[in-house]
């Protein structure tokens, strides 16, 4: 159950994912996180939000304290834009094919990849 699955996150955790922009993005998963008012979250992601749907809702929501992601803007990433500016969020930009290695790597219970 996704309650289950929550119980495990707790505020400061990393947490990666999925999606391309708004497709594949798990969004119950999202707006649960937002409602538990888990915080300081670092987020793997492909991108980093776009309008107020997805991850966006949740940066809007102030739990994300970083992302790490390889196309953080775009035309409708606003949110992700504004928090940047203001400071208020940490981003680690990484090349896709890099992103893609240590997420590999991190699955696979290596240590860091340099490349």
């Amino acid at each position: 159950s996704i309650e289950k699955v929550l119980s495990q996150i707790s505020d400061g955790s990393t947490i990666m994912i999925g999606g391309f922009g708004t497709a594949g993005q798990p969004a119950e998963l999202i707006d649960s996180l937002i409602q538990l008012g888990i915080k300081d979250l670092t987020i793997v992601s492909n991108n980093a939000g776009n309008g107020d749907y997805g991850l966006a809702k949740l940066l809007k929501a102030g739990a994300v304290k970083k992302v790490i992601c390889s196309f953080p803007r775009q035309s409708d990433s606003w949110v992700f834009d504004e928090l940047y500016r203001a400071g208020k969020i940490e981003l680690e930009l990484v090349p896709q094919g890099n992103l893609a290695c240590r997420i590999q790597a991190g699955g696979m219970g290596l240590g860091a990849v340099f490349t």
